[in-house]
Protein backbone atom coordinates (compact mmCIF):
# COMPACT_ATOMS: atom_id res chain seq x y z
CA UNK A 1 0.00 0.00 0.00
CA UNK A 2 1.89 3.41 -1.07
CA UNK A 3 2.22 6.29 1.49
CA UNK A 4 -0.74 8.38 1.55
CA UNK A 5 -0.77 12.15 1.19
CA UNK A 6 -3.88 13.97 1.42
CA UNK A 7 -4.47 17.69 1.64
CA UNK A 8 -7.97 18.91 1.84
CA UNK A 9 -8.99 22.41 1.80
CA UNK A 10 -5.19 23.63 2.77
CA UNK A 11 -6.05 21.93 6.19
CA UNK A 12 -4.25 18.76 6.82
CA UNK A 13 -6.22 15.89 8.53
CA UNK A 14 -4.92 15.81 11.68
CA UNK A 15 -4.19 11.89 13.03
CA UNK A 16 -5.95 12.47 16.29
CA UNK A 17 -9.76 12.94 14.26
CA UNK A 18 -8.37 9.97 11.85
CA UNK A 19 -8.17 7.83 15.39
CA UNK A 20 -11.52 8.97 16.22
CA UNK A 21 -12.85 7.43 12.71
CA UNK A 22 -12.27 3.99 13.91
CA UNK A 23 -10.04 1.57 12.53
CA UNK A 24 -10.68 1.37 8.70
CA UNK A 25 -10.00 -2.95 8.95
CA UNK A 26 -11.61 -3.72 12.03
CA UNK A 27 -14.44 -6.13 10.24
CA UNK A 28 -15.73 -6.32 13.88
CA UNK A 29 -17.59 -2.97 14.04
CA UNK A 30 -19.67 -4.26 11.58
CA UNK A 31 -21.75 -7.36 13.90
CA UNK A 32 -21.34 -4.77 16.80
CA UNK A 33 -23.37 -2.43 14.97
CA UNK A 34 -25.53 -4.33 13.12
CA UNK A 35 -26.79 -6.31 16.69
CA UNK A 36 -26.96 -2.81 18.25
CA UNK A 37 -29.45 -1.35 16.15
CA UNK A 38 -31.60 -4.60 15.31
CA UNK A 39 -32.67 -3.91 18.91
CA UNK A 40 -33.25 -0.35 19.15
CA UNK A 41 -36.68 0.36 19.29
CA UNK A 42 -36.62 4.14 18.10
CA UNK A 43 -35.56 4.63 14.47
CA UNK A 44 -31.69 5.74 14.19
CA UNK A 45 -31.51 8.41 12.04
CA UNK A 46 -28.29 8.40 9.23
CA UNK A 47 -27.02 11.44 7.27
CA UNK A 48 -26.51 10.83 3.14
CA UNK A 49 -24.12 13.62 2.30
CA UNK A 50 -23.09 14.90 -1.16
CA UNK A 51 -23.18 17.75 -3.57
CA UNK A 52 -26.47 17.47 -5.17
CA UNK A 53 -29.00 20.33 -4.89
CA UNK A 54 -32.72 18.78 -5.45
CA UNK A 55 -32.86 19.96 -8.21
CA UNK A 56 -30.28 18.47 -9.53
CA UNK A 57 -30.45 15.00 -7.20
CA UNK A 58 -34.12 14.86 -6.27
CA UNK A 59 -32.88 13.37 -3.16
CA UNK A 60 -35.31 14.16 -0.58
CA UNK A 61 -38.32 12.20 -2.82
CA UNK A 62 -35.68 9.39 -2.61
CA UNK A 63 -34.90 9.63 0.90
CA UNK A 64 -39.05 9.41 1.51
CA UNK A 65 -39.22 6.45 -0.51
CA UNK A 66 -36.93 4.77 1.32
CA UNK A 67 -37.93 5.73 4.76
CA UNK A 68 -41.58 4.97 4.11
CA UNK A 69 -40.76 1.20 3.55
CA UNK A 70 -37.88 1.06 6.59
CA UNK A 71 -39.69 2.22 9.43
CA UNK A 72 -36.74 1.99 12.15
CA UNK A 73 -34.54 4.14 10.06
CA UNK A 74 -34.67 7.40 8.57
CA UNK A 75 -32.66 8.47 6.00
CA UNK A 76 -31.99 12.87 5.75
CA UNK A 77 -30.30 14.07 2.86
CA UNK A 78 -27.82 17.14 3.22
CA UNK A 79 -26.52 19.10 0.58
CA UNK A 80 -22.37 20.49 0.58
CA UNK A 81 -22.62 22.66 -1.76
CA UNK A 82 -25.67 24.96 -2.78
CA UNK A 83 -24.26 25.39 -6.34
CA UNK A 84 -24.56 21.58 -6.82
CA UNK A 85 -20.70 21.53 -7.13
CA UNK A 86 -19.35 18.38 -6.67
CA UNK A 87 -15.59 20.05 -5.71
CA UNK A 88 -16.65 21.99 -3.38
CA UNK A 89 -18.77 19.12 -2.00
CA UNK A 90 -15.45 17.36 -1.53
CA UNK A 91 -13.77 20.23 0.51
CA UNK A 92 -17.05 20.65 2.84
CA UNK A 93 -17.11 16.50 3.37
CA UNK A 94 -13.41 16.65 4.05
CA UNK A 95 -13.94 19.59 6.59
CA UNK A 96 -16.65 17.18 8.69
CA UNK A 97 -14.17 14.25 8.27
CA UNK A 98 -11.96 16.65 10.21
CA UNK A 99 -13.74 18.13 13.04
CA UNK A 100 -15.43 14.89 13.64
CA UNK A 101 -19.16 15.55 12.78
CA UNK A 102 -21.66 13.08 12.21
CA UNK A 103 -21.44 11.00 8.88
CA UNK A 104 -22.79 7.93 7.94
CA UNK A 105 -23.54 7.71 4.08
CA UNK A 106 -20.83 10.10 1.85
CA UNK A 107 -20.23 10.70 -1.99
CA UNK A 108 -17.25 10.87 -3.87
CA UNK A 109 -17.76 11.62 -7.59
CA UNK A 110 -14.88 10.20 -9.17
CA UNK A 111 -12.55 7.25 -8.65
CA UNK A 112 -9.54 9.82 -8.00
CA UNK A 113 -11.59 11.89 -5.29
CA UNK A 114 -12.71 8.07 -3.77
CA UNK A 115 -9.50 6.20 -3.88
CA UNK A 116 -7.78 9.62 -2.24
CA UNK A 117 -10.32 9.34 0.85
CA UNK A 118 -9.24 5.98 1.03
CA UNK A 119 -6.42 6.25 1.66
CA UNK A 120 -6.94 8.58 4.47
CA UNK A 121 -9.11 6.38 6.38
CA UNK A 122 -12.27 8.13 5.95
CA UNK A 123 -13.85 4.85 4.90
CA UNK A 124 -15.28 2.24 6.55
CA UNK A 125 -14.32 -1.60 4.64
CA UNK A 126 -17.22 -2.90 3.41
CA UNK A 127 -16.26 -6.49 2.99
CA UNK A 128 -18.04 -7.89 5.89
CA UNK A 129 -21.25 -6.65 5.10
CA UNK A 130 -21.06 -7.78 1.84
CA UNK A 131 -19.63 -11.06 2.19
CA UNK A 132 -23.16 -11.70 4.92
CA UNK A 133 -25.73 -10.28 2.10
CA UNK A 134 -23.60 -12.60 -0.56
CA UNK A 135 -22.57 -10.02 -2.72
CA UNK A 136 -20.21 -10.46 -5.12
CA UNK A 137 -19.21 -6.36 -6.69
CA UNK A 138 -18.49 -7.64 -10.12
CA UNK A 139 -21.01 -9.73 -10.49
CA UNK A 140 -23.65 -7.16 -9.11
CA UNK A 141 -22.83 -4.14 -10.67
CA UNK A 142 -21.35 -2.92 -14.30
CA UNK A 143 -18.31 -1.41 -12.19
CA UNK A 144 -15.90 -3.31 -9.52
CA UNK A 145 -14.65 -0.30 -7.50
CA UNK A 146 -12.19 -2.58 -5.46
CA UNK A 147 -8.83 -1.41 -3.56
CA UNK A 148 -6.36 -3.34 -2.64
CA UNK A 149 -8.83 -6.01 -2.72
CA UNK A 150 -11.20 -4.50 -0.47
CA UNK A 151 -14.26 -2.35 -1.22
CA UNK A 152 -15.26 0.87 0.09
CA UNK A 153 -17.91 1.30 -1.54
CA UNK A 154 -20.72 0.61 -4.37
CA UNK A 155 -21.59 2.57 -7.57
CA UNK A 156 -24.70 4.63 -7.64
CA UNK A 157 -24.95 6.80 -10.64
CA UNK A 158 -23.21 5.04 -13.60
CA UNK A 159 -21.48 7.27 -16.08
CA UNK A 160 -20.73 6.89 -20.07
CA UNK A 161 -19.90 9.69 -22.29
CA UNK A 162 -21.78 10.50 -25.38
CA UNK A 163 -22.01 13.58 -27.83
CA UNK A 164 -25.32 15.76 -27.58
CA UNK A 165 -26.35 17.82 -30.75
CA UNK A 166 -28.34 20.65 -31.39
CA UNK A 167 -30.52 18.83 -34.16
CA UNK A 168 -31.77 22.72 -35.43
CA UNK A 169 -27.94 23.52 -36.10
CA UNK A 170 -27.02 19.74 -37.01
CA UNK A 171 -29.85 20.21 -39.77
CA UNK A 172 -29.14 23.88 -40.90
CA UNK A 173 -25.67 22.37 -41.96
CA UNK A 174 -26.98 19.78 -43.84
CA UNK A 175 -25.49 16.94 -41.38
CA UNK A 176 -26.95 13.66 -40.44
CA UNK A 177 -27.34 12.19 -36.92
CA UNK A 178 -23.71 10.09 -36.21
CA UNK A 179 -24.38 6.54 -35.68
CA UNK A 180 -20.74 5.47 -35.67
CA UNK A 181 -17.79 8.24 -36.12
CA UNK A 182 -14.18 9.69 -35.65
CA UNK A 183 -12.55 12.59 -33.61
CA UNK A 184 -11.42 13.31 -37.17
CA UNK A 185 -15.05 13.07 -37.84
CA UNK A 186 -16.20 14.82 -34.99
CA UNK A 187 -13.76 18.01 -36.16
CA UNK A 188 -15.29 18.26 -39.24
CA UNK A 189 -18.94 18.24 -37.95
CA UNK A 190 -17.61 21.16 -35.75
CA UNK A 191 -15.87 23.25 -38.73
CA UNK A 192 -19.03 22.83 -40.80
CA UNK A 193 -21.64 24.11 -37.43
CA UNK A 194 -19.76 26.88 -36.53
CA UNK A 195 -20.75 30.52 -37.73
CA UNK A 196 -21.15 34.34 -37.18
CA UNK A 197 -17.95 36.40 -35.51
CA UNK A 198 -17.99 37.63 -31.87
CA UNK A 199 -20.11 37.89 -29.50
CA UNK A 200 -22.65 36.36 -31.78
CA UNK A 201 -20.58 33.30 -32.53
CA UNK A 202 -21.68 29.41 -32.57
CA UNK A 203 -19.14 27.33 -31.64
CA UNK A 204 -19.44 23.62 -33.67
CA UNK A 205 -17.73 22.22 -30.36
CA UNK A 206 -16.99 23.04 -26.80
CA UNK A 207 -14.50 21.38 -24.26
CA UNK A 208 -14.62 22.15 -20.71
CA UNK A 209 -11.01 22.21 -18.69
CA UNK A 210 -11.29 18.81 -17.02
CA UNK A 211 -8.99 15.80 -17.32
CA UNK A 212 -11.63 14.05 -19.88
CA UNK A 213 -11.32 16.44 -22.41
CA UNK A 214 -7.39 16.15 -22.42
CA UNK A 215 -7.81 12.39 -22.80
CA UNK A 216 -10.32 12.29 -25.61
CA UNK A 217 -8.83 9.23 -27.56
CA UNK A 218 -7.69 8.12 -24.76
CA UNK A 219 -11.27 7.83 -22.96
CA UNK A 220 -12.52 5.00 -25.08
CA UNK A 221 -9.35 2.93 -24.36
CA UNK A 222 -10.66 -0.59 -23.34
CA UNK A 223 -7.70 -1.20 -21.12
CA UNK A 224 -6.83 2.03 -19.31
CA UNK A 225 -8.68 4.81 -19.99
CA UNK A 226 -6.85 7.24 -17.31
CA UNK A 227 -3.55 9.34 -17.41
CA UNK A 228 -1.67 6.83 -14.74
CA UNK A 229 -2.01 3.04 -14.19
CA UNK A 230 -2.83 1.57 -11.06
CA UNK A 231 0.79 1.43 -10.10
CA UNK A 232 0.71 5.44 -10.94
CA UNK A 233 3.22 5.26 -13.25
CA UNK A 234 2.75 7.61 -16.57
CA UNK A 235 0.05 6.70 -19.29
CA UNK A 236 0.00 9.60 -21.42
CA UNK A 237 3.21 9.27 -23.60
CA UNK A 238 0.97 7.86 -26.20
CA UNK A 239 -0.48 8.33 -29.54
CA UNK A 240 -3.74 8.61 -28.33
CA UNK A 241 -2.80 11.21 -25.83
CA UNK A 242 -0.96 13.26 -28.60
CA UNK A 243 -3.54 13.11 -31.09
CA UNK A 244 -6.05 13.91 -28.43
CA UNK A 245 -4.36 17.45 -27.74
CA UNK A 246 -3.27 18.17 -30.78
CA UNK A 247 -6.57 17.75 -32.18
CA UNK A 248 -7.68 19.92 -29.50
CA UNK A 249 -4.95 22.69 -30.53
CA UNK A 250 -6.30 22.43 -34.18
CA UNK A 251 -9.92 23.05 -33.40
CA UNK A 252 -9.07 25.56 -30.68
CA UNK A 253 -6.51 27.63 -32.06
CA UNK A 254 -6.22 27.15 -35.65
CA UNK A 255 -9.89 25.67 -37.05
CA UNK A 256 -11.40 28.45 -34.20
CA UNK A 257 -14.97 25.64 -34.48
CA UNK A 258 -14.09 24.81 -30.63
CA UNK A 259 -14.34 27.64 -27.69
CA UNK A 260 -10.45 28.51 -26.74
CA UNK A 261 -9.22 27.12 -23.66
CA UNK A 262 -8.26 30.96 -22.66
CA UNK A 263 -11.78 31.72 -22.75
CA UNK A 264 -13.31 28.46 -21.20
CA UNK A 265 -11.14 29.56 -17.85
CA UNK A 266 -10.77 33.30 -18.06
CA UNK A 267 -14.52 33.71 -18.37
CA UNK A 268 -14.97 30.58 -16.06
CA UNK A 269 -17.84 29.09 -18.53
CA UNK A 270 -20.06 26.76 -17.34
CA UNK A 271 -20.50 23.54 -20.02
CA UNK A 272 -24.50 23.26 -19.62
CA UNK A 273 -25.13 26.67 -20.02
CA UNK A 274 -23.12 27.16 -23.52
CA UNK A 275 -25.03 24.30 -24.61
CA UNK A 276 -28.19 25.86 -23.34
CA UNK A 277 -27.41 29.20 -24.59
CA UNK A 278 -26.70 27.50 -28.16
CA UNK A 279 -23.14 28.88 -28.23
CA UNK A 280 -22.01 25.20 -29.36
CA UNK A 281 -23.45 23.05 -31.17
CA UNK A 282 -22.20 20.25 -30.00
CA UNK A 283 -21.07 19.08 -26.87
CA UNK A 284 -19.48 15.67 -25.24
CA UNK A 285 -20.45 14.78 -21.89
CA UNK A 286 -21.62 12.32 -19.58
CA UNK A 287 -25.21 10.79 -19.64
CA UNK A 288 -26.23 12.77 -16.27
CA UNK A 289 -26.98 15.36 -18.76
CA UNK A 290 -30.02 13.18 -19.84
CA UNK A 291 -31.78 13.76 -16.36
CA UNK A 292 -30.72 17.86 -16.88
CA UNK A 293 -32.40 18.52 -20.29
CA UNK A 294 -35.40 16.92 -18.75
CA UNK A 295 -35.73 19.55 -16.53
CA UNK A 296 -33.71 22.56 -19.02
CA UNK A 297 -33.52 21.59 -22.34
CA UNK A 298 -34.78 24.64 -24.76
CA UNK A 299 -34.20 23.37 -28.34
CA UNK A 300 -34.50 20.03 -29.54
CA UNK A 301 -31.16 17.60 -28.81
CA UNK A 302 -29.96 14.36 -30.82
CA UNK A 303 -27.63 11.95 -29.18
CA UNK A 304 -24.34 10.24 -30.91
CA UNK A 305 -21.96 7.87 -29.48
CA UNK A 306 -18.53 8.54 -28.33
CA UNK A 307 -16.64 9.15 -31.05
CA UNK A 308 -13.00 6.46 -31.71
CA UNK A 309 -9.88 7.22 -31.90
CA UNK A 310 -9.59 4.86 -35.27
CA UNK A 311 -12.39 4.10 -37.71
CA UNK A 312 -11.41 0.34 -36.97
CA UNK A 313 -12.18 0.68 -33.43
CA UNK A 314 -15.36 -0.86 -31.95
CA UNK A 315 -18.08 1.28 -31.86
CA UNK A 316 -19.33 3.12 -28.69
CA UNK A 317 -16.33 2.55 -26.51
CA UNK A 318 -16.77 5.67 -23.62
CA UNK A 319 -14.88 6.53 -20.46
CA UNK A 320 -16.66 4.96 -17.86
CA UNK A 321 -17.54 7.04 -13.98
CA UNK A 322 -19.58 6.50 -11.06
CA UNK A 323 -20.60 8.13 -7.98
CA UNK A 324 -18.56 6.02 -5.35
CA UNK A 325 -21.21 5.28 -2.07
CA UNK A 326 -19.55 4.25 0.89
CA UNK A 327 -19.70 4.35 4.79
CA UNK A 328 -17.78 7.31 6.83
CA UNK A 329 -15.60 5.14 9.40
CA UNK A 330 -17.03 7.36 12.08
CA UNK A 331 -20.76 6.79 11.76
CA UNK A 332 -22.60 5.24 14.81
CA UNK A 333 -24.88 3.57 12.55
CA UNK A 334 -22.81 1.64 9.84
CA UNK A 335 -26.06 -1.10 9.47
CA UNK A 336 -28.04 1.25 8.65
CA UNK A 337 -26.13 3.21 6.00
CA UNK A 338 -24.65 -0.19 4.10
CA UNK A 339 -28.30 -1.15 4.10
CA UNK A 340 -29.69 2.38 2.48
CA UNK A 341 -26.48 2.13 0.07
CA UNK A 342 -27.19 -1.32 -1.06
CA UNK A 343 -31.48 -0.38 -2.08
CA UNK A 344 -29.99 2.87 -3.29
CA UNK A 345 -27.37 1.53 -5.55
CA UNK A 346 -29.90 -1.34 -6.93
CA UNK A 347 -33.80 -0.22 -6.63
CA UNK A 348 -33.39 3.73 -5.96
CA UNK A 349 -31.45 4.94 -8.33
CA UNK A 350 -34.86 3.92 -10.71
CA UNK A 351 -37.26 5.67 -7.92
CA UNK A 352 -34.62 8.69 -7.88
CA UNK A 353 -35.63 9.05 -11.94
CA UNK A 354 -32.48 11.43 -12.65
CA UNK A 355 -29.39 9.13 -13.79
CA UNK A 356 -28.05 5.73 -15.01
CA UNK A 357 -27.63 2.28 -12.84
CA UNK A 358 -24.34 0.74 -12.37
CA UNK A 359 -26.68 -2.46 -11.38
CA UNK A 360 -26.86 -5.28 -13.58
CA UNK A 361 -30.23 -5.89 -13.72
CA UNK A 362 -31.36 -2.45 -14.34
CA UNK A 363 -32.98 -2.36 -17.72
CA UNK A 364 -31.78 0.19 -19.68
CA UNK A 365 -35.09 1.46 -21.19
CA UNK A 366 -36.97 1.54 -18.35
CA UNK A 367 -34.09 4.13 -16.94
CA UNK A 368 -35.03 6.44 -19.69
CA UNK A 369 -38.39 5.95 -18.78
CA UNK A 370 -38.20 6.85 -15.43
CA UNK A 371 -35.68 9.77 -16.36
CA UNK A 372 -38.22 11.52 -18.87
CA UNK A 373 -40.96 10.68 -16.40
CA UNK A 374 -39.41 13.15 -13.85
CA UNK A 375 -38.65 15.78 -15.87
CA UNK A 376 -40.66 19.03 -17.11
CA UNK A 377 -43.08 17.97 -20.08
CA UNK A 378 -41.91 21.16 -22.22
CA UNK A 379 -38.55 20.01 -21.95
CA UNK A 380 -38.83 16.57 -22.45
CA UNK A 381 -40.46 17.26 -25.85
CA UNK A 382 -36.77 18.50 -26.87
CA UNK A 383 -35.35 15.44 -25.94
CA UNK A 384 -34.97 12.63 -29.26
CA UNK A 385 -35.63 9.28 -27.68
CA UNK A 386 -34.96 7.14 -30.33
CA UNK A 387 -31.30 8.27 -30.98
CA UNK A 388 -30.71 8.49 -27.14
CA UNK A 389 -32.00 4.59 -26.52
CA UNK A 390 -29.81 3.64 -30.13
CA UNK A 391 -26.78 5.57 -28.45
CA UNK A 392 -27.46 3.80 -25.12
CA UNK A 393 -27.38 0.68 -26.47
CA UNK A 394 -24.19 0.54 -28.47
CA UNK A 395 -22.26 2.14 -25.38
CA UNK A 396 -19.29 -0.13 -24.58
CA UNK A 397 -17.69 0.72 -20.77
CA UNK A 398 -13.90 0.60 -20.50
CA UNK A 399 -12.12 -1.01 -17.65
CA UNK A 400 -12.67 1.33 -14.14
CA UNK A 401 -8.92 2.48 -13.33
CA UNK A 402 -9.14 3.12 -9.53
CA UNK A 403 -6.36 5.37 -8.93
CA UNK A 404 -3.49 5.43 -6.45
CA UNK A 405 -4.61 7.76 -3.69
CA UNK A 406 -2.36 10.71 -4.87
CA UNK A 407 -3.73 10.60 -8.35
CA UNK A 408 -5.57 13.94 -7.89
CA UNK A 409 -1.70 15.30 -7.80
CA UNK A 410 -0.77 13.82 -10.82
CA UNK A 411 -3.96 15.58 -12.52
CA UNK A 412 -3.75 18.59 -11.34
CA UNK A 413 0.49 18.67 -12.94
CA UNK A 414 -0.62 16.94 -16.37
CA UNK A 415 -3.42 19.86 -16.45
CA UNK A 416 -0.92 22.47 -16.03
CA UNK A 417 0.96 21.23 -18.21
CA UNK A 418 -2.11 20.70 -21.34
CA UNK A 419 -2.97 24.21 -20.07
CA UNK A 420 0.78 26.14 -21.23
CA UNK A 421 -0.03 23.72 -24.46
CA UNK A 422 -3.49 24.93 -25.23
CA UNK A 423 -2.44 28.52 -24.76
CA UNK A 424 0.59 28.48 -27.00
CA UNK A 425 3.41 28.95 -24.56
CA UNK A 426 5.30 25.35 -24.95
CA UNK A 427 5.08 22.78 -27.75
CA UNK A 428 3.25 19.28 -27.17
CA UNK A 429 6.83 17.25 -26.86
CA UNK A 430 7.66 19.41 -23.68
CA UNK A 431 3.77 19.18 -22.92
CA UNK A 432 4.30 15.36 -22.46
CA UNK A 433 7.71 15.41 -21.16
CA UNK A 434 7.00 17.66 -18.69
CA UNK A 435 4.12 15.94 -17.46
CA UNK A 436 5.47 12.48 -17.58
CA UNK A 437 8.40 13.78 -15.23
CA UNK A 438 5.75 15.57 -13.21
CA UNK A 439 4.19 12.37 -12.99
CA UNK A 440 6.68 9.98 -12.16
CA UNK A 441 7.82 12.55 -9.11
CA UNK A 442 4.46 12.52 -7.56
CA UNK A 443 4.54 8.85 -7.60
CA UNK A 444 8.15 8.59 -5.88
CA UNK A 445 7.43 10.83 -3.44
CA UNK A 446 3.99 8.78 -2.34
CA UNK A 447 5.97 5.09 -2.67
CA UNK A 448 7.28 3.48 0.41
Amino acid sequence: MKKSLLVMSGVLLLSTALTACGSKGDNNTAATDSGKQGTASAPVTIKVQGWYTEAQGNWNKTVEAYNATHPNVKVVYESMSEKGDSQEGMKKLDLLAASGEQMDVVMYSSASDFAQRVGAGILEPLDSYLKKDNIVVKDEYKLDPVVDGKYYALPGKMIEWFVLLNKDKLDAAGLKVPTEWTWNDYADYAKKMTSGDGASKVYGSYFHNWKDYALLAQNNDMNNAYLVKSDGTENIDNPRVRFSLDLRNKMENIDKSSVPYFEVVSQKMAYRDVFYAGKTAMLATGNWMVGELSQNAKFNTVFAPYPKFDAKDENGLTEVGADFLGIAANSKNKQAAYDFIKWYTTEGIQTQGLFFSAWKKADIAKNVDAILASGKPDQVKFIDKTSLLSTLKVNKSTKLVVPPTYALQQEKEFLTQVELYLTGKQDLDKTISTAKAKIEDIRKSNAK
